[in-house]
C-alpha cells in the first residue's frame, strides 16, 4: 500500500521526493486548470510532458511559466488536438505514432461540462462525443506508444453519478436534452473506458485507472447558471448543517490535480487498475446517488460488462476496431 493522501493534499505534496527524470508523459487539455498544473507538476519533477490543446495560442499563455519550473531535464511541447473532430484526433494520433517516442503515462484530462445541446463535428452530442468519444479514438490510437508498465490515467467526475450511460440513445436523439444528465453519461463513459482499457493492456504490463479530482472553480464550470452552483452548495451545506458535519469547500487546482498525478506515478499498480480513485484513494462502490458530493463510485460504472458494450458501441461510433 502506497502512502495515504488525502482530500488536501497537492500535486506537489504527492510528487514530494519523487523524481521523474526520463519519463515521457502525455496529458490533453493544457490550455487552462486542471491539465496546466498537472503538466506544471510533471515537469518541476522531471517529466518530459507532451500537452495537447485545441487552442494552442490559449495553451501557450496558459503555460509560459512552467519552462522556468522545470527540473532535470523536464520540459513541456504542445501539440495541437480538438477532441470533437475524428480528423484532427487521427491527425494528431498519426503525428506521434510517426515520431515514434513511448509515453510512461497518458493522462485524458481535458474535457467540458454541462454545455447547451449541440454535435461535434463528427455529430456526437457535444459531452459524450468530446469527454468520452475524442479520448476513446485518440487513446486507442496511440496505445502502442504507451511503454510496458506505464498507465492511462482517464479524469471522470463524481457527475457520473447522475447517468448511466445510454447505448440505445447516446446523441440524444429520442430522449430530450440535459445538460447535467448528458455530463453524467460522458463521465460515467470515462470510467466504464478506463475499467475495459485495463482490461485489455494489463497483460502487458499497461494499467488505466479513472480519476475524480474534486470540485474545484476552474472555467469547466462557464456554461452553468450563475447562481446555479452556489444555490446548490447552500442548499448542501444546510444540509451538513443540520446533520452536524462541516461545510463543503471547493479543492483548490493543486489539490484537484493531486489524484491524477497520484494515480500516475505514486499509486500501486494492483491498488488502482481498473478502478476508480478520489482523493487519492482508491473508491468504494455505492448504491444510489443520496449526495452526489459525497465519496464513491456508481456500481454501474465500473461494471465490466457494461465497459464492454460501451467499447463496442464507442468502436460502432468512431468506425474503428481496437485490440
Amino acid at each position: 500500500m502506497t502512502e495515504r493522501f488525502g482530500t488536501t493534499s497537492t500535486t506537489d505534496d504527492v510528487l514530494l521526493n519523487v523524481d521523474l527524470g526520463g519519463k515521457r508523459v502525455l496529458v490533453t487539455g493544457v490550455s487552462a486548470g486542471l491539465g496546466v498544473e498537472t503538466a506544471r507538476a510533471l515537469a518541476a519533477h522531471g517529466a518530459q510532458v507532451v500537452g495537447t490543446a485545441r487552442d494552442l495560442a490559449k495553451a501557450e499563455r496558459a503555460t509560459a511559466g512552467i519552462q522556468a519550473q522545470a527540473a532535470n531535464g523536464g520540459g513541456l511541447a504542445l501539440v495541437q488536438l480538438d477532441l470533437a473532430s475524428l480528423a484532427s484526433v487521427r491527425a494528431c494520433a498519426d503525428a506521434l505514432l510517426a515520431e515514434g517516442q513511448s509515453f510512461d503515462v497518458v493522462i485524458a484530462n481535458a474535457g467540458v461540462m454541462r454545455t447547451p445541446f449541440g454535435h461535434t463535428v463528427d455529430g456526437f452530442e457535444t459531452q459524450f462525443g468530446s469527454n468520452h468519444l475524442g479520448h476513446f479514438a485518440f487513446v486507442n490510437r496511440i496505445a502502442s506508444l504507451i511503454a510496458p508498465g506505464g498507465r492511462l490515467v482517464v479524469l471522470a467526475s463524481t457527475g457520473h453519478r447522475n447517468a448511466d450511460v445510454d447505448l440505445d440513445d447516446p446523441n440524444f436523439e429520442r430522449t430530450p436534452y440535459d445538460p447535467r444528465i448528458a455530463y453524467g453519461r460522458s463521465k460515467t463513459a470515462n470510467i466504464l473506458f478506463a475499467v475495459e482499457f485495463d482490461r485489455r493492456h494489463r497483460a502487458r504490463g499497461v494499467r488505466a485507472a479513472a480519476v475524480h479530482p474534486g470540485v474545484i472553480r476552474t472555467e469547466l464550470d462557464r456554461h452553468m447558471q450563475a447562481d446555479e452552483l452556489d444555490n446548490f452548495l447552500e442548499h448542501m451545506n444546510a444540509q451538513l448543517a443540520a446533520e452536524g458535519r462541516p461545510p463543503f469547500r471547493f479543492k483548490t487546482i493543486p489539490q484537484g490535480a493531486a489524484t491524477s498525478v497520484w494515480a500516475a506515478f505514486v499509486a500501486g499498480s494492483e491498488e488502482i487498475g481498473g478502478r476508480y480513485c478520489e482523493d487519492c484513494q482508491v473508491s468504494k462502490i455505492v448504491q444510489g446517488s443520496p449526495d452526489p458530493m459525497s465519496p464513491g463510485v456508481a456500481a454501474y460504472a465500473v461494471n465490466p460488462e457494461n465497459a464492454q458494450a460501451l467499447w463496442t458501441k464507442s468502436e460502432e461510433m468512431v468506425g474503428e476496431r481496437f485490440s
